[in-house]
Order: C-alpha cells, then structure tokens, then sequence
C-alpha cells in the first residue's frame, strides 16, 4: 500500500510541476529562506490581489542584506518566486537588491506561465517595500 501511495504521490507532483523549468522544478521541491527572524531590521507584510500574502524580514549589517527570510499562504509558484527572491537578494548590498526585478525571476525560471507571473512581481514587490521601509526607518 504505501509503494502505491508513493506512486500517486510522485504522479501528482509530476503533473503539478508540468511545463515548468528544471531550475523551477529545484527551487520548488528545495526552498531556502523559509521562516522568521526574531531581530530584524525590516519586516513587512504584503497581499496580491490574488489573496497571496508574503511576509519578508531582512537583516542589515554594513549597506548588505546578511539575512533574509520570508513566510507567504501562497502556492507553490509564490513559494519558489519568494526562495528565488530572497537567495537573488541575500549578500548584495541594498542597491543591487533593489534592482532585482520581475522579469529577473521569469528568466531564471526560463519562463513562468501567464497564470504565475503575477508570483514573481509579489516576491519582488515585497523585497522592495521592506528595504525601503528600512531606508525610512534610518533616515528618520
């Protein structure tokens, strides 16, 4: 019984992860940068129109992200975006952070489909408002 659980497990994963890349199929099934940060510099909270929400905490030292983490209630699309993300973003200073794009995502990706593109502007978009939240916060 459990081989043919095992069989329709892998049958179900397959069928998801269809007509994705393999660098998709790797972020997907091995996401980095899962979980909060107890001392943050920034954190911030974003909601798509979809209903997906990411949450984003980042660790400044010396101008450079040294730690970044995220949570979202989104699919598997904005949870790979969100890994490729924050790992894109880990040890760069904040202006090289802050040039990450969407488009960046898609071609990493080798192509996202119409339906999931919008995971890749969430996990950016959520980038940018916490490092400019934490420029606001410096600046006051």
């Amino acid at each position: 019984m459990a081989d043919n659980l095992d069989r329709i497990a892998q049958h179900l994963q397959e069928a998801i992860l269809e007509g994705y890349s393999q660098k998709f199929r790797d972020e997907f099934l091995s996401p980095k940068n899962i979980g909060e940060l107890e001392h943050a510099d920034s954190h911030i909270r974003i909601t798509c129109p979809c209903g997906d929400t990411i949450e984003m905490w980042l660790v400044i030292e010396d101008g450079k992200l040294s730690d970044i983490r995220f949570l979202t209630d989104g699919c598997g699309a904005t949870i790979t975006c969100a890994s490729y993300v924050t790992g894109a973003a880990k040890g760069k200073t904040i202006e090289e952070a802050l040039r990450i794009r969407p488009e960046d995502v898609d071609d990493y990706f080798e192509g996202l489909p119409d339906e999931h593109k919008h995971c890749a502007k969430l996990a950016v978009m959520t980038l940018t408002a916490a490092i400019e939240k934490y420029q606001a916060q410096v600046s006051e």
